[in-house]
């Protein structure tokens, strides 16, 4: 083996082990964390909070590492794929580990340990968010692409534990303080972004083996109306007619019409858009299916009349296309254009200019 080689081979080595000295950091100070919340032990708390500055230096040195790595051998392919998402994970190593010391400053201002249910609570997301940040890492070290896809999934399940975490804390009434509730919030807050740091870092293992990069977001909108004017089909018809690659859309109506106004399934056949096979859908949604949508858009009324509860990760607009009296006739050209205005900015909100 030439100098050279030796010496890229040796660098790159150093990089690789002193990352993963560092991740192993971070996997410890979670533990720590978690475990000083659920024993109430402050001192191991306060410990986590004192060991960030060791990892903080570690990832500096690391990213400094890279950076020269790419100066002195000039790269390409694969070890400049590596470097370049070696530098993005340990930025997400370097958030773990803040994540790893606001749960243990939250550790520090508990009253009491969490009781049973909620110690159960922590210690669940506590082991799917470390698990899914173990095998992250394992798939970032091994540049195993498909391992890395798999793990991605797991963010689902810590997700769905967090929203059950904290519907039982905003239901719960085992009189603890606001002040422990607020701690208990940015615990399970943190313990769920772990799991989506794990997923940034399982997109750079990908990268680096394949040079694949992270696809454009998809978002799932749903839009909602009364049901006297078949305006939420409309939208929903407009959206996936102009923007088929940038969302889920879906649509439903409080009180649903048998079928769509045959004038306005006319008037959109005219424009290109065929919504002849639609049939209203009546609005039945339970709290853990909403969850699932990125955006509802009301467009009759307020918000509130259709979601009582707005799910924690769901953004909601007000759209009033058709502010006329229930019994009037429905413009529907003033509401085409008002909605394929407002489709339009909303989609170039989420994904930008070149959304389609």
């Amino acid at each position: 083996m030439k100098h050279y080689e030796k010496r890229l081979e040796q660098d790159e080595q150093d990089i690789r082990a002193k990352t993963a000295a560092v991740a192993d950091l971070v996997a410890a100070a979670l533990k720590d964390a978690a475990h000083a919340v659920l024993t109430g032990n402050r001192k191991l708390a306060n410990l986590v909070v004192l060991g960030d500055g060791e990892i903080n230096r570690a990832t500096r040195s690391i990213d400094r590492d890279c950076h020269l790595f790419i100066v002195r051998h000039l790269p390409s392919a694969g070890h400049l794929r590596l470097m370049s998402a070696t530098i993005r994970a340990v930025i997400a190593l370097e958030r773990i580990g803040d994540y790893a010391v606001s749960i243990a400053r939250m550790a520090t201002r508990l009253s009491t340990p969490p009781d049973q249910h909620l110690a159960t609570a922590v210690e669940n997301m506590a082991q799917e968010s470390g698990e899914m940040l173990e095998r992250a890492l394992q798939a970032f070290a091994d540049g195993n692409a498909e391992q890395a896809k798999a793990v991605m999934v797991m963010a689902d399940q810590v997700e769905r534990l967090r929203t059950a975490a904290l519907d039982d804390l905003a239901h719960g009434e085992d009189g603890r303080s606001t002040e422990d509730l607020f701690a208990m919030f940015v615990v399970f807050s943190m313990l769920e972004r772990v799991s989506d740091q794990a997923k940034n870092l399982c997109e750079e293992a990908v990268f680096a083996a394949t040079g694949e990069t992270k696809a454009s977001k998809v978002y799932n909108l749903l839009f909602l109306d009364r049901g006297n004017a078949g305006l939420a089909p409309m939208a929903e018809a407009i959206a996936r007619h102009n923007f088929s690659n940038s969302g889920n859309y879906e649509s439903a109506s409080l009180m649903p019409t048998p079928a769509l106004d045959p004038e306005m399934v006319a008037f959109m056949g005219v424009r290109g858009i065929d919504v002849s096979g639609a049939s209203p859908v009546e609005f039945d949604k339970t709290p853990q299916e909403l969850a699932a949508y990125h955006v509802a858009v009301s467009l009759q009324g307020p918000i509130g009349n259709y979601l009582p509860e707005i799910p924690f990760h769901t953004a909601t607009l007000e759209w009033d296309v058709a502010p006329s009296p229930d019994d009037s006739p429905v413009d529907f050209e003033a509401a085409y254009r008002a909605i394929s205005f407002q489709v339009r900015d909303l989609m170039e909100r989420l994904r930008g200019p070149g959304a389609d």
